[in-house]
């Protein structure tokens, strides 16, 4: 049975890399803007199926992962700043408060589907703009929802982080992905 991860991100592709099975990876073809008035929660699950269900429907016979992260801030998404000034916008908005980041999960086998889906608080401390400003110069996370790297440097942005799988926050929670393999038939560890 042929494993497929529906994501062209090297932390997702990291992270399942972890479970010591064998997979591909296809780019998902997938519009990722949020439907009107959709919660961010919301927004996370629908992307995670939309793009195990995209690959599935390209590769049949085989157990697609997808996967999404949407961060929310004050019930609003927050997406990958792309930009080096939307990065230091995006801490400066988030400095002293708490934001989640929902991690959607899917699994697409045979006409089956599993899910799962994992919020995790991050608590940022107070920021100031230079040290905003010096962590987005050494770390570059123009490619990660909220503009920080949690597994590097990020992690001296924060307070706390209260989550039940500390893989989420990277981009695939581990813990549940592991859960929906083994009840897809994979055999783990």
């Amino acid at each position: 049975m042929s494993l497929v991860l529906a994501s062209t991100s090297r932390y997702r592709r990291e992270l399942l890399a972890r479970l010591g099975l064998p997979f591909d990876v296809a780019r998902p073809e997938v519009d990722e803007s949020p439907l009107p008035r959709e919660a961010p929660v919301e927004l996370a699950r629908r992307l995670a199926f939309a793009k195990a269900q995209a690959v599935a429907r390209l590769q049949p016979g085989s157990c697609v992962i997808g996967s999404d992260q949407v961060a929310e801030l004050d019930g609003l998404p927050l997406g990958k700043p792309g930009t080096r000034a939307a990065a230091i916008a995006q801490l400066q908005a988030m400095s002293g408060r708490a934001v989640n980041f929902h991690t959607g999960l899917a699994i697409v086998a045979w006409n089956r589907s599993l899910a799962a889906l994992d919020t995790t608080v991050v608590r940022f401390r107070a920021l100031q703009r230079d040290e905003i400003e010096r962590y987005v110069d050494a770390e570059q996370p123009l490619d990660c929802a909220g503009s920080f790297k949690s597994e590097g440097l990020g992690i001296a942005l924060f307070d706390a982080i209260e989550s039940v799988d500390p893989t989420a926050l990277v981009g695939l929670p581990l813990i549940a992905t592991a859960r929906l393999l083994r009840e897809a038939g994979f055999r783990l560890p």
